[in-house]
């Protein structure tokens, strides 16, 4: 019998969740080969799965896309399909509960345990919940939401899923250690710039003209992640040592390290990045993408801004001369990088509890005993 179906993906900022819930259930003492992952053929699941040992099951299912286009046609087929399927595993796993993270990838594996009984418990870690996620919260066993005052029924405040190598890092004694392996100089200002999974176009284009502009500075290093698809498009690194230091690279999975190495980043405002700047305790200029649904990424971004624990900079308000004063006040006065360090920590104190596993658990041991009896 299998512990735990995860269900969700498409982009890292469902995946990576999924998979710290996963191996947090590990570290509690749940054997990985009673924990499945349940996502979509299209996702970066297909890439980020294989090398973890966990059981998954991709599906062919898609999203509802905003603009009419004639790829909504096959949404509704491809759900009914991919939900069939979805009970079929689900039927021969046997889960004690399904945990929904969210994202349309999470809907099949969802009605399948709704249609087999099986709990479902909804992980909310956005501050202003999708679609999916307030469908699946209706019938849900319980909602484990990483803010307080959730609009979800059945709510219990357990922080958001952080995977156990983040909680891990010590920005103070990693430091040099994450600096050695990443091969970055122990005497340079370090920026890491990210933007999600996918990239960000505006922030990449405004990063490479703040690197131009500081051609001559030798005292920083910026590790930008720009995203595969925009790679090709990326100027060129700066290996230096002559002037500013500037490594592109498409996709970059190290990020214990790269909290650990950075004196600052600049990141979007995806729910798993401003849970992990938080519990970090990493200093960083928030730029929300402000096509999120709901513009529901400015929210997250608030969740440490408004704690003075991060610097916001709109898209509407980013440009070289914009960045160029955010970045280099805050290179200037390493007090207030300590400052808002400091107050990103305060605010990841809930994101490093045991409380969501613990929730997981008491659910699926309910369905366990009932199941028994």
């Amino acid at each position: 019998m299998t512990h735990a179906v995860v269900t969700g993906g498409g982009t890292s900022g469902h995946v990576l969740p999924a998979l710290a819930i996963m191996d947090r259930l590990v570290a509690a003492g749940h054997p990985a080969s009673e924990l499945h992952y349940v996502g979509t053929e299209r996702g970066i699941e297909s890439r980020l799965l294989p090398p973890t040992g966990y059981g998954y099951t991709l599906l062919d299912v898609v999203g509802l896309q905003r603009a009419l286009t004639r790829r909504n046609l096959a949404v509704a087929p491809k759900l009914l399909r991919s939900t069939r399927r979805a009970v079929g595993v689900l039927r021969e796993l046997r889960p004690s509960v399904v945990v929904n993270v969210g994202g349309y990838a999470s809907l099949p594996a969802t009605l399948a345990a709704r249609r087999l009984h099986v709990p479902v418990v909804v992980v909310s870690y956005d501050l202003r919940p999708g679609l999916a996620s307030k469908l699946a919260a209706r019938s849900a066993a319980a909602v484990a939401a990483a803010f307080p005052d959730s609009p979800l029924p059945r709510a219990h405040l357990t922080g958001a899923p952080i995977r156990p190598e983040i909680i891990a890092v010590d920005r103070s004694r990693d430091r040099e250690a994450a600096r050695t392996a990443l091969d970055i100089p122990l005497d340079r200002r370090v920026i890491t710039v990210f933007g999600g999974s996918l990239g960000a176009r505006a922030v990449n284009e405004a990063v490479a003209a703040l690197v131009e502009s500081w051609a001559e500075r030798a005292d920083v290093f910026v590790h930008h992640v720009v995203g595969d698809r925009w790679l090709a498009d990326a100027p060129p690194s700066r290996p230096g040592p002559a002037g500013i230091m500037y490594r592109v690279i498409g996709y970059d999975d190290r990020m214990p390290a790269l909290y650990a190495a950075s004196d600052l980043m600049i990141v979007r405002a995806g729910a798993s990045t401003i849970a992990e700047l938080a519990a970090t305790g990493t200093p960083a200029i928030v730029v929300p993408w402000p096509g999120a649904a709901e513009n529901h990424q400015l929210d997250n971004a608030r969740t440490l801004t408004d704690h003075g624990a991060a610097v916001l900079l709109e898209e509407r308000d980013l440009a070289l001369a914009s960045l160029q004063a955010a970045v280099g006040r805050l290179l200037e006065r390493p007090g207030e990088l300590a400052s808002i360090g400091a107050a990103a920590r305060l605010q990841g104190e809930r994101h490093r509890g045991d409380s969501l596993i613990e929730l997981i658990d008491a659910v699926a041991d309910r369905s366990s005993a009932g199941a028994a009896s």
